[in-house]
């Protein structure tokens, strides 16, 4: 029989992708043991609005740059996206198709823990890091207001992709138009 890695799924939007996501990823490896991690990159299908400024494939991009700065092998990590769907446990069928088989999902987010609970998928709370700074949406609003502090929340190299693909000419076009 082929013995499988203990594994483990982290479900987000990740826009972007900053050091909270990042602490509960060493977290994850390195304290809880999980051999390999797999992002599922959610509402792919939705991206220059302020609420999701980024594509998946920017999304993607930043996620391994962390993890390169963070010194994290890549060999461990797969990724995936889904389309935005609506939340129900119909739902949690779709999304398990759509990545490899994995022991439990990494969120803190209570609807989405309660869907894949109701469907028998084991659910583990990360603990929280530096909330108050390390948040997509603070992030997002520091860059819409030309706040330098962003970069903070960020890896160096996250921070400078952001600022090659016009990502804070983005945000503040998006947050003008909302």
């Amino acid at each position: 029989m082929v013995r499988l890695p203990r594994r483990a799924m982290l479900f987000g939007r990740f826009q972007p992708f900053h050091k909270g996501h990042l602490e509960i990823v060493k977290w994850a490896l390195y304290d809880v043991g999980f051999e390999e991690l797999v992002f599922l990159i959610g509402m792919a299908s939705e991206n220059y609005t302020p609420r999701n400024p980024f594509t998946a494939g920017e999304r993607i991009e930043m996620i391994r740059l962390s993890l390169r700065d963070a010194g994290i092998p890549l060999d461990r990590i797969i990724t995936a996206t889904i389309r935005t769907l609506e939340t129900s446990v119909g739902s949690v069928y779709y999304v398990l198709s759509y990545v490899p088989r994995v022991e439990v999902l990494l969120t803190r987010n209570p609807v989405i823990s309660k869907i894949f609970i109701d469907a028998g998928i084991k659910v583990m709370k990360p603990p929280v890091f530096n909330r108050e700074e390390w948040r997509g949406e603070r992030i997002r609003r520091l860059i819409a207001v030309g706040d330098e502090r962003w970069r903070n929340a960020v890896t160096q190299s996250t921070a400078e992709y952001i600022v090659d693909i016009g990502g804070v000419e983005r945000i503040r076009f998006a947050e003008s138009t909302d």
